[in-house]
């Protein structure tokens, strides 16, 4: 990568919602569920730069709770009589869309904080030529 390149942001975001490398696409972003890779297995970038922290944990609280407002608001008429089945089913629907939707939010996060340079994302520095010796 040269320093004339611009990074894109919705390519990396892209990339990091399919737990990619944001810069490559290419690389494994994720070494277990949520550890993020130190560097790129494919093209070397560095990726332990970021600093996800509690983004992720609140990107999928706040789709998670949209996406149960409506489905409360969906099953209610069905199982009403039955509020056991009703909240058994609603936690279940919680927990599998929360786990599904976490790491998928981190590589949102990591993939739009290596797009904007945040964080020692920064682009490869041109180096100078060295003096030669006389």
């Amino acid at each position: 990568m040269t320093t004339a390149e611009i990074r894109e942001t919705k390519p990396a975001i892209l990339r990091g919602l399919r737990h990619r490398c944001p810069a490559c696409g290419e690389g494994q972003l994720f070494a277990r569920y949520l550890k993020v890779k130190d560097t790129c297995s494919e093209c070397g970038e560095e990726l332990y730069h970021h600093r996800a922290d509690d983004g992720p944990a609140y990107l999928t609280i706040l789709i998670v709770g949209h996406v149960m407002g409506f489905a409360l608001h969906g099953l209610f008429g069905y199982l009403r009589d039955d509020p056991l089945i009703l909240a058994l089913v609603l936690c279940t629907i919680a927990t599998v869309l929360a786990l599904a939707l976490l790491p998928r939010m981190k590589g949102l996060v990591v993939g739009y904080q290596w797009a904007k340079e945040m964080h020692g994302f920064s682009k490869p520095r041109a180096r100078l030529p060295e003096a030669s010796e006389a």
